[in-house]
């Protein structure tokens, strides 16, 4: 079955669901416009391949069954991608790999909206890990304001999970979410 919910951000409402196969044409053109993250990331533009990668490039350890991906979808139109692992490192924690969205839906509180409504929260999770490339303000103050504690960063090495890193893909931040019980 299909997970699909509304999120409500201010004066819009957008879908998030998993990815369907008509969304083939519209996240490569997504990747295209959050160029500036894929060049903070890995120092290029977004290749032909990234999209398919995402279907199977995980973290070590991580299992298949436990990548999440979710589609941001705006009026008809594919907004934003998230990319999670559950479960990852350990049990209760989320490893969110990517969150983009569309750079004319960034800074109007619909990625602050989309954190907030993502269901793992409720289902156990404890801590939400997230990487950010040292330097990219944009990132590190939208992980910032959610309350994630961000490292000074480190180097990454030829191997990102089970793939290779890119030629000029740099360090990275690393941030953590305690997420509290009441």
């Amino acid at each position: 079955m299909v997970d699909v919910w509304m999120v409500g951000g201010p004066g819009e409402r957008v879908v998030v669901r998993e990815p369907e196969p008509s969304d083939e044409a519209p996240l490569p053109a997504l990747f295209e416009a959050c160029e500036d993250w894929f060049v903070a990331a890995t120092g290029l533009p977004s290749a032909p391949g990234d999209v398919q990668s995402l279907f199977y490039s995980l973290p070590d350890g991580a299992r298949p069954e436990d990548k999440v991906l979710l589609v941001v979808e705006r009026d008809g139109a594919v907004t934003g991608l998230v990319e999670a692992v559950r479960d990852h490192p350990e049990p209760g924690v989320v490893a969110v790999g990517m969150f983009l969205l569309a750079p004319w839906a960034r800074g109007r509180g619909l990625g602050r909206a989309l954190a907030g409504s993502l269901p793992a929260r409720a289902e156990g999770v404890t801590r939400v890990t997230a990487t950010v490339p040292p330097g990219w303000r944009p990132g590190e103050r939208f992980l910032e304001r959610l309350g994630f504690a961000l490292d000074e960063g480190s180097a990454v090495g030829a191997e990102v999970g089970n793939r290779r890193a890119g030629p000029r893909e740099g360090a990275v931040r690393r941030a953590e979410l305690r997420v509290g019980r009441s």
